[in-house]
């Protein structure tokens, strides 16, 4: 063989390691890039279900916190008060203060909610039978509970039995 005939094979011969050396980068390149594309899709699906649990979390908290509320005749019923604070005893509600309203003239009961979270006055509503339309919203800090009943002269049409 001539130079010349061996200075092309060992041209070729280079060139061919460089390929084989090129295409193994190549390969590793591409399995890190799909490593990296995989823990993304990890990292992200990682965060969402966090948000969803703290979501849950959120939610549960209210449903497990210990309701307070309290019960004012305005009707003027003698007992009536004392029947609905009974009945949301059993409902597991903390009746906190039971009284009379400053009047017994309120011929439908009426729930106020007093801090804010109208969930809790509508749950206190469907509970007793109470029209939703008469839930309202009086926010008051200086109470130091969720909720006020305020029990009208539909007293005997209220869900008196758990």
């Amino acid at each position: 063989m001539n130079k010349n005939t061996q200075s092309k094979f060992s041209t070729i011969a280079n060139n061919l390691k460089n390929n084989h050396h090129n295409s193994f980068l190549n390969i590793i390149i591409s399995l890190l890039i799909i490593i990296i594309i995989v823990m993304v899709i990890l990292l992200v699906s990682k965060i969402q279900n966090m948000n969803e649990l703290k979501e849950i979390a959120e939610k549960n908290k209210v449903v497990n916190k210990t309701i307070q509320v309290e019960v004012l005749n305005g009707c003027g019923i003698l007992g009536a008060a004392d029947n609905v604070t009974d009945l949301l005893r059993k409902m597991n509600y903390d009746v906190v203060q039971i009284g009379n309203y400053r009047t017994f003239d309120i011929d439908e009961s009426i729930v106020i909610d007093r801090t804010g979270n109208m969930k809790i006055a509508k749950n206190i509503a469907d509970s007793l039978g109470i029209n939703r339309a008469n839930v309202i919203q009086q926010i008051n800090k200086n109470y130091l509970l969720d909720a006020s009943i305020i029990v009208g002269k539909d007293y005997k049409h209220l869900k008196l039995k758990n």
